[in-house]
């Protein structure tokens, strides 16, 4: 223990530490002495508090630490995770009190300068162009001080202020003036901000490609200042903020991106195949990064703590910055094969392929995979890792452990991780040996988001889709049960399972739908159609009644929507949509009935799509007062059907008629709309290239809806607008289209050559559409143009043969 002890030495207060004595801070506004070691009293802080614009939040809002918010993790979670599985390492608690340091007091004409810049500032009475320069001159004013201001709770707002003020020159000078303090600086309360502040201010320069060596020097500096002892900055709950926006910043990605702060909707999104992966969505538009510094950094930090790994492996906040760091290497093999192995507990140094994992800590690495720490910290492992790496891990840490970790409430989420990640189909036959026979296990448990994984795995590989569709039946339904059961039963995942006398189970009205059931059924509905016929008949077969709250739910929403676009009939997809009759107006009002209102208008016959705008038009007064209304009355082209109903028609007549003609002229021979399918049959019976027809499919639409007839000769000079692609966003329609570059795009992918006859039929779509002569005569233009190119060709083989 080390001894404090307070005397009073020519009237000034001295704290003694240890052999050393130093002044005690004094309150500057309520004349009392406190303790060094202790935070600033209540007081100081309403004060700081009521000055305008001075206020800081609680640090209780940031996304990963402090306050009460220790239980909550990077992705946000605060389910079982928290419950008796998070440890925290002594080195934790000991660490702060061997950096704790005394707060000297500001000077008062110091506190007093730097308040009336405050002022000044409040004031609005200074100008940009002066604003820079004021900064500036502040900020050479703290050379020297700048510990004790960046802890000052009230002057460390001013301090901020002006550190996103200055320009680059006087930034750079401050950061480099306080290295040797930096990381006490990032480690207090009040610091922290100051600290991130300064770097968020070299990560917006950094636009200016001027700047660059610069910044380049004073990131240098501070990474060699944090790499000398980086395991307190690691373990500090302030400090590891800070230090994850100083890696995001020598990376060159925006410190507010996925990297930084990754939410569980984000990450399930990804492992459920619902959107691209962060890695690569964000690697897409980089700023000026720093690789050299970043490989420096991390590298550093993992050489210095590596004989306190364990500390970090179990530390919440060492095992966030360990983890941005990786995210940050993902594509970097050579980094990433070096750091995993160490950071999974390996002690040799020279590592060979093939033996990168000992096997002597492959029961630690289980075990520690029931920490939340480290069960988040391999997860990001498991992304990141190369495929030989990953490879091993599988064989040599996971194999005959998945049931083991899927039951836990923190390994599971590992779990979910691995099979998210498994790269080919053998993985994906060892994952269902161990995991197949137990679906209804893994529900009761509530491990639903184990078995949505495998779902959506099995999709992108292409294995074991019927069985997981089996097993997923099985295991909701006995085999006596009528399979109408399955999709209720799914949708009130956890109210099923932990009803007792589940063959009396009924639809729980009221009771909001399960968000990973909703989940499982729009990844089941994803799968062939001859695989999911028990879902599809239990669909069709809900209730009236079930079906209209299933619409107005969320997740509910998503299923209905999800069965709509799916690979069934369009009979049976009517036959659903036909229990929604009468209820189409009170649908889209809602802000996610209004997307599945749409859906029922696209797989509708004539007759069913004229009722459904019927009601439309009853509540267009009030539904064109939401959110989502203007969209659906102007896709749905509601003002026509109310003004102009025989028009309304004969443009969906028109439009049935594009349909059809475009798919016998670019589809294949089984790509014709079946009569006994009616108006409009779904795109999911054509099986020639989809993606393509999707988007024809839309600017048919989009030109009808805009009154220009479908491949006019408008849209020949201007490119088309790119739709937004946000999953629940509307995207905006274009007006122009270029066909001549859909038309080559289509005609490169068939196999045969697309000569006079294809043009004939164009010119025939052409015609159905009330096409001009002007038409005609490019598309002839583009033939002979491709013919003379062919012939050309023809002519430098002939050559090339001689």
């Amino acid at each position: 223990m080390v001894g404090v002890h307070c005397q009073q030495v020519d009237g000034v207060l001295m704290v003694s530490i240890g052999s050393k004595a130093l002044p005690a801070r004094r309150h500057r506004t309520c004349g009392f002495v406190e303790d060094s070691l202790m935070v600033r009293e209540d007081a100081l802080y309403r004060q700081g508090k009521g000055k305008k614009g001075m206020s800081r939040k609680d640090r209780g809002e940031r996304h990963e630490f402090d306050g009460d918010n220790s239980k909550k993790t990077i992705s946000g979670r605060t389910n079982d995770r928290s419950v008796g599985g998070r440890k925290f390492s002594k080195h934790q608690s000991t660490s702060a009190s061997q950096t704790a340091h005394v707060r000297k007091q500001v000077d008062p004409e110091m506190a007093k300068y730097f308040s009336e810049v405050s002022n000044l500032f409040e004031s609005d009475g200074v100008d940009i162009e002066e604003r820079s320069v004021i900064c500036g001159n502040a900020l050479e004013e703290t050379r020297g001080k700048e510990l004790e201001l960046a802890t000052d709770y009230i002057l460390s707002h001013t301090m901020q202020t002006l550190l996103e003020g200055c320009d680059v020159d006087h930034l750079c000078g401050f950061l480099q003036s306080c290295a040797e303090d930096f990381p006490s600086i990032a480690m207090d309360r009040s610091g922290s901000h100051v600290a991130e502040t300064a770097i968020k201010s070299l990560a917006k320069l950094l636009e200016d490609n001027d700047v660059y060596s610069v910044v380049e020097e004073t990131l240098t500096i501070l990474c060699q200042v944090v790499v000398t002892n980086p395991i307190d900055l690691m373990c500090s709950c302030y400090g590891s903020h800070v230090l994850r926006s100083l890696l995001c910043v020598c990376k060159g990605v925006k410190i507010d991106s996925d990297f930084h702060v990754t939410k569980s909707s984000t990450v399930l999104a990804e492992r459920l195949n619902l959107r691209a992966s962060r890695i690569d969505r964000d690697y897409s538009h980089l700023q000026q990064g720093f690789p050299d510094l970043l490989k420096f950094l991390v590298s550093g930090m993992i050489k210095r703590t590596r004989k306190e790994i364990k500390t970090l492996q179990v530390d919440q906040f060492g095992s966030l910055v360990l983890q941005t760091a990786l995210k940050l290497l993902a594509g970097n093999d050579e980094e990433l094969l070096h750091a995993i192995p160490i950071l999974l507990g390996c002690n040799k140094e020279d590592i060979l392929e093939g033996n990168y994992i000992e096997m002597d800590i492959v029961r630690d690495v289980v075990n520690l995979m029931k920490e939340t720490a480290f069960s988040h910290l391999m997860e990001v492992i498991l992304e990141v890792a190369p495929e030989v790496l990953y490879n091993e891990m599988f064989t040599k840490v996971f194999k005959n452990s998945l049931f083991e970790l899927s039951s836990h409430h923190c390994g599971n989420f590992v779990i979910q991780a691995l099979i998210s990640h498994a790269r080919c189909q053998d993985q994906m036959e060892l994952i269902w040996e161990e995991l197949g026979p137990k679906f209804a296990v893994l529900l009761e448990m509530g491990r639903s988001g184990v078995i949505a994984s495998l779902i959506a795995s099995s999709q992108r590989l292409h294995s074991h889709e019927h069985k997981c569709c089996q097993a997923l039946t099985a295991a909701i339904c006995s085999a006596n049960e009528s399979p109408r059961f399955i999709v209720p039963r799914i949708l009130f995942l956890d109210n099923f399972f932990f009803c007792e006398d589940k063959s009396n189970w009924n639809w729980p009205s009221g009771v909001r739908m399960h968000v990973m059931g909703s989940l499982i059924l729009q990844a089941v509905f994803r799968y062939q159609s001859e695989y999911i016929q028990p879902y599809v008949t239990s669909i069709t077969s809900m209730e009236t009644d079930h079906v209209l709250e299933a619409v107005k739910d969320r997740g509910g929403a998503r299923v209905i929507e999800a069965f709509l676009t799916s690979n069934a009939s369009g009979k049976l997809k009517r036959r659903l949509v036909m229990k929604l009759r009468g209820h189409f107006g009170e649908l889209s009002m809602h802000s996610s009935g209004s997307f599945t209102v749409e859906k029922c208008f696209t797989v509708g016959n004539l007759s069913l799509r004229e009722a459904i705008v019927t009601e439309l038009v009853a509540v267009q007064s009030e539904l064109s007062k939401t959110k989502q209304g203007p969209y659906l009355i102007r896709n749905l082209d509601v003002d026509r059907f109310a003004t102009q109903p025989d028009q309304w028609r004969s443009k969906l007549a028109s439009k049935q008629s594009a349909y059809d003609e475009f798919y016998a002229t670019f589809g294949s021979g089984e790509a014709k709309p079946r009569k006994n399918e009616g108006f409009l049959a779904d795109i999911s019976k054509h099986s020639s290239h989809p993606k393509d027809l999707k988007e024809m499919r839309k600017e048919i639409d989009n030109q009808f809806s805009s009154g220009v007839p479908f491949l006019s000769t408008s849209g020949f000079k201007s490119k088309p607008k790119k739709a937004d692609q946000h999953s629940r966003k509307h995207p905006e329609t274009s007006v122009d289209y270029n066909i001549t570059q859909v038309k080559n795009k289509n005609l490169k992918k068939r196999k045969s050559h697309v000569g006079s006859d294809n043009v004939a039929a164009v010119g025939k779509m052409t015609e159905n559409v009330g096409q001009s002569k002007e038409l005609d005569q490019s598309v002839s233009k583009t033939g002979k143009k491709r013919e003379r190119k062919d012939a050309q060709l023809n002519t430098s083989k002939k050559k090339l043969k001689a």
